[in-house]
Order: structure tokens, then C-alpha cells, then sequence
């Protein structure tokens, strides 16, 4: 998780020698290092300058009163059409709002450090940085590993389902030099990945020329360079093998619109018809789509659903709501509470998010009209497949589920670990995202820091597509479906297919590992 990372001013600037600021990561020793997504990490606080103090204490009301106080205030249209309201200011506004807003709002704003200096850091991202508590839980890991920034046309892009690169999710194994493995998890049709000929299961060797295994600072920053381009044109080519067999791909970067609901099945067993879903980000655009897969599982008349959410790092907790309502029905939810968001002192309390029977409607991006009737299956059980990239608003979405008694097993590995919301406060142009809520079933359960543990803990099988039967996790899933427990000769099969056993992280930056209070 975060340790000791150096300030930086952008998602964008940040060359990635350290840990992950989510659920996964873990820098490596004695000097080597990993490639890293581009993912705005907390920094640690530097040694500053001694300068007199120049600075008066920030005032709640600086929240407000300096929004948009820019030291460097944008001009022009914003890529979402809209005119930028920035004006001028100056780097002390900034860093007083960012002070008045984090002491207002954190869950946890008593634990907050004392005594720091607004004139002694250089730009806002590095004073946020520090802004958090340092308390650990209970298993020693930091109570807060989900603060952090982004560009704020970065997060708008994600929210909308789009992201820069070829439209490729790797897996990786542990930072450990120099058995360090990177394998092609799950691929976008159309994308440059998928027209370089990339498929799921694609071990990667090198990028530009340099080994995946290569520690030095030079081939560490290459490989950060190609793999997580910063601008769309970029080009980079990647060696890979499948099968023993090595080939080369070269790739242009583009702003990728990636599906939230890639693929979805009906699988006919010996005891009905199961409905399987991928399901990968809980975005604008998940609305419809995931509408039009519990419209054809309801058609199917599907007895079981199986959730495939290993890949899915969380998002809008209104889509997560929706897709509980979808499986349980009306029945199981009237009157129910989908999620109580838990605030610090000093807010008002808000009235909790119930299970959501309609639509949102997300202008421009569903043809679903708001508050249009959802479709529901009615299902007293569902699997869900996890790993610890199964994050945050996906945990909503068992834990809700449990707290009204419908039975959610679970194959594969621990979820991440992450009952914690924000609302995004955008600000001169970067959005901030500071721990706000925690979450709390219907039953008033919302302690689950340290992950779900699975029903059946089975690895990725990465050598198989997803959606096939045969696929390890989802065959332990339809295995347990039909006998009731476990099967340990799944991961034998797996070994002699030469899948890699040893734990795999999905490499996912902070964005896409989060609970968005937005409805």
C-alpha cells in the first residue's frame, strides 16, 4: 500500500517507482522497483524550506468562498462543453481551500495531522497529500489508502467510460525481481490491443525494448512510459509469447471507450438456464447496458446469475444500487436500506440510499429515461466472482445484498477491502477525493476493511477466456452451484494447464477503485 512516495502536481507527472494508493500494489526491495498505472498517489510530506509565517488559518467558509480561486484559473470550453468558472488567484487560495475543505469534510478530520504550514508547500496535490489520517486498522494495514487526485478531465472521462491507452487490463504477479510476471487479463474489442493481436493470457516480455523484469531507474520509466501512455498518438511496442511463442505488437494510444458489460452468456446446465455477466465498471454508461443484460436473463427465464465483478474496482453507488435492486427484486427490497453513508460530526445527516427500483437516465449517455421501471429477476441466491480487484462500490453491492438475507457466495480471492465513499470536489482544474462516508448494509454492517473472504478461493484462470464454462473460476462457481462445495481439483487443472497459481493482482489505478455517492 502507500509508503514514502514523493509529492508530485498531476496524475500525469508522476514517473511510478512506488506502491499502488488502492487495493494492491506493494513496492519491492533494496532499490528495485515495478511499472505502475499512472494513478495520483498520496505523497508523503517533504522537508520544506523554513520561511516566516505568511499565512492566516483557513475559515470553513473558505470552501466556498475560494472555489475556483485558481493560482493558474483555465479559460475556454472544458471538454464536456462547458465554460470553465475559474478566476484569479493565488496558490494560497488554493491551498486554504483544499485545508477547509479536508478539515470539513473527512471521515476522520480529528485525526487529521496538527501544526503543518499552508506557506510551506508549493502546490495544493502536495498539501493534500499529507492531509490524512495515519491510523491503522486492526490487521496493520492504513485505515486510509484512498486519497489521493486526479486531473479533473481524467475523472470525467472515466465516469463516462473512457480511458487512455490501447484498451488492455493487465494482471500482474508480486514486485519481486525477477520472477515478475504481466499477463493480458482482459482485452477491448476494437481496440488497438485487440488489432495488434493481443488476447487474454498474453504474457508480456518487454515494452520499447526493455524486460518486464528490469529494475534500473531507466528501465523502470520505460516501461511506465509505455504501458501507461500520457497522450493520445503515443506509440510503443511490446514483445509477448503465447504458448512459448514470442510476438511483437506495436500500439498507438487513443482514448478508449471501453463497454462496463463486455460480455454476457446463458449457460444451460443440467438444472436450468445460468446468466453470466461481466461486469467491469460502475459508470454512466453501465446504466443501459446493464438494463439490456437483466432484460435478457429475465427472457431467459435464468434461475442463477453468476456476477463476474474480478476486474471491477467500484465507481457510482447509484449503479451498484440499481444492479442490487435488478437481482432481488421488489419484493426483497421494498422499505430496504441499500447503503446508510455513515459522515463525520460536523455534517448533515442524509437520508440513506435505498434500493433504486428506476432509472437514473445519465443525460446523453442512456436512452433509459429517468425514472423508468427497472427490470428485476427475482433471485434468492447470486455467485460473484472476486479478487482483490473487486473494490469498493462492487462491495456495495454484496454487502447490500446480504443485509436483506439473499445469499451471495463468492469464487475466487478476498475483495479489497474499501466500505468508503466520496463525493469528488473538483477545484482549478483537479479533483479531490477525500474518504467522506462509510458504507452500512441494511443490517447496519459496514466493517469490512480487510476484504470479503471468498466461499471458495480459486485463482484467475487466465488461460481460458472469460465466460468460457471451463474458465476456473467460473467453473468452481457452476461446480458449486450444483453440489454445494468446493472443489480443490480446479486448482490442480489449473496448474497443469500452466496457469500461474502464484497470487495475481490486477494492475488498476486508484479511479477506477472507488465509491462515488452520486445520486
Amino acid at each position: 500500500m502507500k509508503k514514502n512516495v514523493r509529492p508530485l502536481a498531476t496524475a500525469a507527472a508522476l514517473v511510478v517507482l512506488t506502491s499502488l494508493a488502492a487495493c494492491g500494489g506493494g513496492s519491492s526491495g533494496s532499490g528495485s522497483a515495478a511499472p505502475q498505472p499512472p494513478a495520483a498517489v498520496t505523497p508523503a510530506p517533504v522537508t520544506p524550506p523554513v520561511t516566516p509565517p505568511v499565512s492566516t488559518p483557513s475559515q470553513p467558509s473558505d470552501r466556498f468562498t475560494l472555489s475556483g480561486s485558481c493560482q493558474a484559473p483555465r479559460t475556454g470550453v472544458s471538454p464536456t462543453g462547458a465554460a470553465y468558472q475559474d478566476r484569479q488567484g493565488t496558490l494560497l487560495d488554493e491551498l486554504k481551500w483544499v485545508d477547509a475543505y479536508v478539515n470539513d469534510v473527512y471521515l476522520w478530520y480529528r485525526e487529521l495531522p496538527t501544526g503543518l504550514q499552508l506557506q510551506d508547500y508549493r502546490s495544493p496535490v502536495d498539501y493534500f497529500g499529507v492531509m490524512k489520517t495515519s491510523a491503522l486498522t486492526p490487521s496493520g494495514r492504513p485505515k486510509d489508502r484512498y486519497h489521493f487526485t486526479y486531473p479533473s478531465d481524467v475523472w470525467d472521462d472515466a465516469t463516462n467510460g473512457i480511458e487512455l491507452g490501447y484498451g488492455v487490463t493487465w494482471s500482474r504477479s508480486e514486485n519481486t525481481a525477477p520472477v515478475r510476471v504481466w499477463i493480458a487479463a482482459m482485452v477491448e474489442v476494437g481496440s488497438p490491443a485487440a488489432r495488434a493481436g493481443i488476447q487474454r493470457g498474453d504474457r508480456l516480455e518487454s515494452v520499447d525494448g526493455v524486460s518486464i523484469t528490469d529494475n534500473t531507474s531507466a528501465g523502470v520509466a520505460t516501461l511506465n512510459a509505455g504501458l501507461f501512455p500520457e497522450r493520445t498518438g503515443e506509440q510503443h511496442r511490446m514483445v509477448l509469447s503465447r504458448a512459448g511463442a514470442s510476438f511483437s505488437a506495436s500500439m498507438t494510444a487513443v482514448r478508449v471507450a471501453q463497454p462496463s458489460v463486455p460480455n454476457i452468456r446463458l449457460l444451460d446446465t443440467p438444472t436450468g438456464k445460468v446468466g453470466y455477466l461481466l461486469f467491469s465498471d460502475h459508470n454512466a454508461v453501465a446504466e443501459t447496458q446493464l438494463v439490456q443484460a437483466i432484460s435478457i436473463f429475465k427472457a431467459a427465464e435464468v434461475s442463477d446469475v453468476v456476477l463476474d465483478m474480478r476486474y471491477n474496482g467500484g465507481g457510482l453507488l447509484s449503479i451498484a444500487s440499481m444492479l442490487a435492486y435488478m437481482i432481488a427484486g421488489p419484493e426483497a427490497t421494498e422499505g430496504k436500506i441499500f447503503e446508510v453513508l455513515q459522515q463525520n460530526d460536523k455534517a448533515t445527516p442524509r437520508a440513506p440510499l435505498m434500493f433504486r427500483s428506476t432509472a437514473v437516465g445519465y443525460p446523453a449517455l442512456s436512452p433509459i429515461g429517468a425514472g423508468t421501471p427497472l427490470p428485476y429477476l427475482g433471485l434468492k441466491r447470486v455467485t460473484v466472482l472476486t479478487t482483490p480487484g473487486t473494490c469498493s462500490a462492487s462491495e456495495s453491492v454484496i454487502n447490500s445484498l446480504r443485509g436483506i438475507d439473499i445469499e451471495v457466495n463468492l469464487i475466487g480471492g478476498e475483495t479489497c477491502g474499501k466500505p468508503y465513499a466520496f463525493d469528488p470536489a473538483p477545484n482549478c482544474g483537479t479533483t479531490y477525493f477525500a474518504i467522506q462516508y462509510q458504507g452500512r448494509n441494511n443490517k447496519g454492517f459496514g466493517e469490512f476493511d480487510d476484504g470479503f473472504q471468498p466461499t471458495c478461493r480459486v485463482s484467475d484462470d487466465l488461460t481460458r477466456p472469460l465466460g468460457d464454462k471451463a474458465e476456473g473460476m467460473l467453473a468452481a462457481a457452476l461446480n458449486y452451484r450444483a453440489v454445494g462445495n468446493c472443489s480443490p481439483p480446479q486448482q490442480q487443472r489449473l496448474a497443469r494447464a500452466g496457469a500461474p497459481i502464484a497470487p495475481m493482482q490486477v494492475v488498476r489505478p486508484p479511479i477506477k477503485q472507488i465509491a462515488v455517492r452520486d445520486r
